[in-house]
């Protein structure tokens, strides 16, 4: 397979036809962004009463009178307020949020009554507040008092199916092909999405959006490995933390959608036709390579070869088959001579506790993939409840991961990963600590701190990815890789319900992901740093990372065939002589 890269990167790490592979497959995470976030103005909750049985002809709200109950919510300050009215038959009524109560043998209207009452239930609905929002999933279907934990599930749900989704689509992509999972799920997005916007009750809306959450999870995994496998070793950096960047534009979309937009079925009609241009479109992306050649479809493989260096003006040094005989060649001469104990051996979950060094490494990275999933969602699920202008909180705390990726990147080139991923972990937890402090009135240095927070925990969260396939061998990378996205999945459904503590002490999400940052990063400053350092292939290598061990290994690249690099250079030369 070496030889096999050599040739792919031959034919141009990031030049036109990856950045048009690239772009067009990145553009569809910007609908991944919008549907994990898109609960966030979809399920508001504004201000509500109980309705009352007949026509209101008066209101009284604290020293204010009206002829309409919408007068008073500009008025309305805290939940233990209610509302006086009295209607057409004389009837005076105390409006609260999750009952209601008819005052007894009183004719004349006044705010405080220390008579009689009969306290009955909401069962003619609520009365809600639309001066911000038409409607909302919870005016829909009344998603309050004793059913306001239907609401509150809806994010956890969709959660769950990006759980499902990553796994299930992720292990598909290896089995069918990259190209036809993203059909699937990008096809998917559209249909679902749209679908979200005309379902008949809750539970319908519910099912629908799990679904819609499994092929947007599923097309978040599989496009990351899809772009890993086109853009080159030099650009492959650069290339994959960037999908990240185009799900914080998701989240921007949704800001301004939202804005726009105040009828919940409407804006998610909005928001799923910026999937649109993708599914008319993306048939056209060809299966990567690697999958070709590794279900030993070499004709296709050499296609693909041959479209990408037409587009990027190369030529290819030799062919696909050639490279692929000397590859087999050397496979069984290092079998025979080392009488076949190189046969695949299967490995488990359990291998990532081989010893005490790996065991450790593994609880560490998915105790940060956790953090940083939870973190990344408390931050941007609470954002709207800051004060001020929600709308632009949330697409500031988008905008925020743009260049918070850009750091990522340069740390990690320059810095090392340990290096960059404990100093931002560290500072997640200061901010939090600082958010608690900052009195609730000022609303702007709490917007900016939150953004200060959302900004730290992106960078340690868009380099865990990279930062954990090089902690581990080549026979485990999959798999750990894999099972730090399931601890991330977990972070995402653990995270809406720390954004609902806010109800038992307005600070408790930030106590929760600054304590949990605060520890894992004084468990990350155990990680080895592997920045310059090479691939290991064995579990017993990757044990000897950051030990004394360590420093001895030399970076020594795999053995070459002498014919087949012959070939390389020499179409190499050619190449670069025509190009000049």
């Amino acid at each position: 397979m070496t030889r096999l890269i050599l040739v792919f990167n031959f034919a141009g790490s990031f030049l036109l036809f990856q950045a048009c592979v690239y772009f067009a497959s990145a553009f569809q995470a910007i609908s991944c962004g919008i549907h994990y976030l898109a609960s966030v103005f979809m399920a508001v909750t504004p201000k509500f009463v109980c309705s009352v049985p007949g026509n209101v002809t008066s209101v009284l709200f604290g020293n204010s009178s009206s002829s309409r109950i919408e007068a008073a919510w500009t008025l309305w300050t805290s939940t233990e307020n209610y509302i006086v009215v009295q209607l057409e038959n004389g009837d005076i009524w105390e409006l609260d949020q999750c009952s209601r109560s008819k005052r007894e043998g009183s004719s004349y209207l006044e705010y405080e009554y220390s008579g009689n009452k009969s306290v009955f239930s909401c069962s003619d609905g609520y009365i809600y507040d639309n001066t911000k929002w038409k409607s909302t999933i919870v005016t829909e279907w009344d998603l309050v008092c004793h059913r306001e934990w239907l609401a509150k599930l809806t994010q956890p749900t969709f959660m769950l199916g990006v759980l499902l989704g990553a796994v299930i689509f992720g292990d598909m992509a290896d089995r069918v092909g990259r190209r036809y999972i993203m059909w699937f799920t990008s096809t998917g997005q559209f249909l679902f999405g749209i679908a979200v916007a005309f379902t008949f009750d809750y539970y319908s809306f519910v099912i629908i959006r799990f679904l819609l959450a499994m092929v947007s999870s599923g097309y978040l995994v599989v496009v990351f490995v899809y772009v890993t496998e086109y853009v080159g070793i030099k650009a492959r950096t650069w290339a994959s933390m960037h999908v990240h960047a185009f799900f914080a534009v998701g989240i921007m979309a949704v800001a301004l959608v939202g804005f726009l937009v105040r009828t919940w079925w409407v804006y998610q009609i909005f928001l799923s036709v910026t999937t649109l241009p993708f599914v008319l479109c993306c048939w056209m992306l060809p299966e990567t390579p690697f999958w070709l050649l590794s279900e030993g479809r070499h004709e296709e493989a050499q296609k693909v070869i041959n479209i990408m260096a037409r587009w990027n003006k190369v030529s290819t040094p030799c062919k696909i088959s050639e490279l692929c005989s000397v590859e087999q060649d050397d496979l069984v001469s290092n079998r025979t001579g080392d009488n076949d104990t190189s046969t695949t051996k299967k490995h488990s979950i359990l291998d990532l506790f081989y010893n005490w060094h790996i065991a450790r490494r593994t609880i560490t990275v998915w105790l940060i993939w956790f953090t940083g999933s939870l973190g990344y969602y408390v931050f941007s699920l609470s954002s709207v409840n800051l004060g001020g202008n929600e709308y632009l909180n949330l697409f500031l705390i988008g905008a925020v991961e743009l260049p918070a990726y850009v750091i990522a990147c340069l740390g990690m080139d320059k810095l090392g990963r340990r290096n960059t991923l404990t100093p931002f972990l560290m500072a997640s937890a200061l901010i939090c600590a600082l958010i608690m402090l900052i009195p609730q009135d000022s609303s702007t240095l709490t917007i900016l701190a939150n953004m200060a927070g959302k900004f730290a925990i992106g960078v340690a969260f868009g380099l865990i990815y990279l930062y954990t396939a090089e902690l581990y061998p080549t026979v485990v990378r999959s798999l750990a890789v894999g099972s730090g996205s399931m601890m991330c999945r977990i972070g995402s459904i653990v995270a809406p319900f720390c954004v609902y503590l806010t109800s038992v002490w307005i600070f408790m999400p930030q106590l929760i992901v600054g304590i949990v940052a605060f520890l894992t990063g004084m468990l990350t400053l155990m990680l080895p740093e592997t920045l310059g350092k090479p691939l290991t292939n064995t579990l017993a290598e990757a044990a000897e990372l950051g030990t004394n061990k360590d420093s001895c290994l030399e970076k020594s690249p795999p053995a070459q065939s002498g014919a087949v690099l012959e070939k390389i250079e020499m179409a190499s030369q050619e190449s670069h002589s025509t190009a000049e």
